[in-house]
């Protein structure tokens, strides 16, 4: 289906630079035809919504349920804004870096944000794809006033000043139909994927957990670990607690201390728990402050072989620091934690702290009303087995082979998902602003069924969580004060 699309067969230049040529027959025209601002408020009882970079518009509930978040709404909501189903909603301070979507729920927003109701002529749906584009996103850059990229606002003002194109309406329909087909295949694929990658990474730990609570010695003579759920243990391994074997433990730096507005893209980085994977830290650029932000939350630095760990979420999801993430900075949802190392290899200590008994134990003992919620007590209280230093390298090494081709087949699945979601993003820029014509490809579709459609948004809800796990929403909790 994809493979027979073909360029319109007459274009234009639009005038435009981030639009290009498009179809002769679409309109240019500036947003300020296209949107008018909406400013309906005292609607308190309304559920909350937040406009994301990597999702859109969306519950703040679903938003905060894994824990990692919290809700920094304020208690009187009668400024906030009210958002009907077809709105177009952004962020006024992240719509340079993608924050902005159409809703598909009725709610209110901070007023911080910005609701726009597309005119007569318009499908919402359509300008969603369009204006999450990452092209309209440069452009929302262009259009952004600040002293500093951390302070650039897009204001309504300003959003009208933008041109975009718009085809004929029954064409938007088109666009819109073919788009979302295109997505739900490459969601199929992404999850299919994602499903091998939980299958490895099951067999993975299954190999680890053996290794660290065993060694790689099958006839190696045991002893009662002291722990009920560890059972026995190799009898010259040492059981030890984290905080005997650690120099201090800090949780990192509170609302009260750290605020949305300190974010940019490109500066010292923050790690959360969604930048800990397997392990590793892995970076987002758009989770980060500048050097005066960073100066100030100096006592929350990362030195190499610290251990961060989340505390909230999903218990247990821990990183070991290496030489490239020195300096960097422990985030809002985490705990550094600082190893004296006398006799213990880090290597070895990431891979016996990642086993999935030690996520249980921390959930067991957490505390919080409604979500887990990981304080250092706690953490201190994390059973540590410990062999002997020559030993943990044996077992390091016995990991490494035994794991090599499972690592090689995951980072294989990862890789195309990667492709899959650089693939649907270029495909969706060339059909909303008319580099490939769609609308004989959009006639020739199936017809979804209604048990369809509705197995489609909850596979979406759900490919969300797994496709942005790495990421971070900074947007998730608005800021309280019009910019």
């Amino acid at each position: 289906m994809i493979a027979d699309l073909e360029p319109y067969p007459a274009m234009k230049d639009s005038g435009v630079e981030w639009l290009g040529k498009v179809p002769e027959h679409w309109d240019v025209i500036p947003n300020r035809a296209l949107f008018t601002e909406l400013k309906e408020r005292d609607h308190p009882d309304e559920q909350m919504l937040s406009v994301t970079i990597t999702r859109g518009v969306i519950r703040q509930q679903a938003l905060l349920a894994d824990g990692s978040k919290k809700d920094g709404s304020n208690q009187d909501k009668s400024a906030y804004k009210l958002v009907r189903p077809g709105n177009i909603a952004y962020n006024k301070m992240r719509a340079w870096q993608g924050a902005v979507g159409v809703s598909g729920y009725r709610g209110i927003v901070s007023p911080a944000y910005v609701v726009q109701r597309p005119r007569d002529g318009a499908d919402s749906r359509y300008l969603h794809y369009l204006l999450r584009t990452p092209a309209f996103a440069k452009e929302a850059e262009r259009w952004s006033y600040g002293i500093t990229s951390d302070m650039w606002s897009l204001r309504p003002e300003h959003f009208k000043m933008i041109y975009g194109c718009m085809p004929p309406l029954p064409e938007q329909a088109a666009i819109v139909r073919f788009l979302d087909h295109a997505d739900r295949r490459i969601r199929r694929y992404i999850r299919a994927k994602q499903k091998l990658i939980k299958l490895l990474q099951d067999q993975k730990q299954a190999i680890i957990h053996r290794a660290v609570t065993r060694g790689l010695d099958p006839n190696v003579r045991l002893k009662p670990s002291g722990v009920e759920w560890l059972g026995d243990v190799p009898e010259h391994w040492e059981v030890r607690k984290l905080g005997q074997i650690a120099v201090s433990f800090r949780t990192g730096p509170f609302g009260s201390i750290l605020h949305q507005s300190d974010y940019v893209e490109g500066g010292t980085p923050l790690i959360n728990p969604t930048h800990m994977r397997r392990g590793s830290i892995v970076e987002n650029p758009r989770c980060s402050v500048p050097p005066a932000v960073a100066h100030r939350l100096s006592h929350y630095c990362l030195d190499k072989h610290d251990l961060i760990f989340s505390r909230r979420g999903e218990l247990g999801r821990c990183a070991l620091v290496r030489d490239r993430e020195i300096g960097w900075l422990c985030g809002t949802g985490s705990i550094r934690v600082r190893v004296a190392y006398r006799g213990i290899v880090p290597e070895y200590l990431i891979q016996a702290l990642q086993v999935r008994w030690v996520g249980e134990y921390l959930s067991l003992f957490s505390v919080g009303a409604t979500m887990d919620n990981l304080n250092t007590g706690i953490l201190k209280g994390v059973p540590v087995l410990v062999p002997p230093a020559n030993e943990q390298r044996h077992v390091l090494d016995g990991i490494a082979q035994e794991t090599r081709n499972i690592a090689r087949a995951m980072a294989d699945a990862e890789r195309e998902i990667d492709l899959l979601r650089e693939y649907r993003t270029r495909l969706i820029a060339d059909v909303v602003t008319g580099k490939l014509d769609v609308r004989e490809a959009a006639v020739r579709l199936p017809i979804e069924s209604e048990e369809t459609e509705r197995q489609v948004a909850a596979d979406a809800d759900a490919d969300t969580d797994a496709e942005e796990g790495a990421a971070d929403d900074l947007d998730a909790v608005p800021e309280e004060a019009e910019a």
